[in-house]
Order: structure tokens, then sequence, then C-alpha cells
């Protein structure tokens, strides 16, 4: 079960989701909240508090994202961005990483047949003549 977050955890999770953490140093948002700045660094190196503040910075930039998304094409284009570009393929489904293996020869073997002639690459590797 996933530990639960303090009033206080949260109130730190606002202020970190703002960009720059709202001008703030760790020490003063520390301050701000109440807590000491070892107890800041502590919940920072928590992979719940961390998690928390992943989400709280997605709902707050997600709103952005359809602006954002509308400007790639123009840095692209502007700027030759390939790896933005890249991106921008991807977001759309259009390049993926997955990776496809056809054979140039449609007829299936049987299993049979490709272990004994991988028995015979072997032999044959390692300086074996005979046959079984």
């Amino acid at each position: 079960m996933a530990k639960k977050l303090s009033e206080k955890q949260y109130a730190a999770i606002a202020i970190l989701s703002l960009p720059k953490k709202g001008g703030m140093t760790y020490e003063q948002i520390a301050d701000e909240i109440g807590v000491s700045s070892e107890t800041l660094r502590r919940w920072r190196n928590e992979d719940t508090f961390n998690d928390e503040l992943k989400r709280n910075i997605m709902r707050s930039t997600i709103e952005r994202l359809p602006d954002i998304m509308a400007s790639v094409p123009d840095h692209i284009i502007e700027q030759g961005n390939a790896a933005m570009f890249r991106t921008l393929l991807q977001a759309h489904g259009l390049l993926t990483e997955k990776h496809e293996v056809t054979s140039g020869n449609n007829d299936a073997k049987d299993i049979d047949v490709m272990k004994a002639e991988l028995a015979e690459f072997k032999k044959r590797k390692h300086g074996e003549n005979y046959s079984e």
C-alpha cells in the first residue's frame, strides 16, 4: 500500500511544482511550510513524494501541451532540429521503436530440421566432421 502524504508534503509539492520552484530556495520552501530543510530533502528522496510531485507537474502543464505541440513544427523548420522532428513523429505514432524481422523465405521449416542444421553447424565450428 502506498504511503499517504501529509498536508505539509502536499504544500511542498505545490511549491516545487511551480516553474523555478516559485523563485524559492529549498530552505525558503521549508520555512514556508514549517519543516526543516533536512526534512524537505528527505522527502525529495522518497518515491511516493516524487511520484506525486511528477503527477502534480503533469496536471499543471497538461493544459499547455496543445500550444507546445503546435509550436514544434515551426522549431523544426526554423532550426532544422532533427531530434524534435523525431519526437513529433513519435508523438503522432508515425515513428516507433518497433523492429520487425521477416524471413525472405516463405517456406516454414520443421523445427527438427532446424535443430539438425544447428547441430551440424556446431560440429563444423568445432572441427568435428562426423555425423550422428
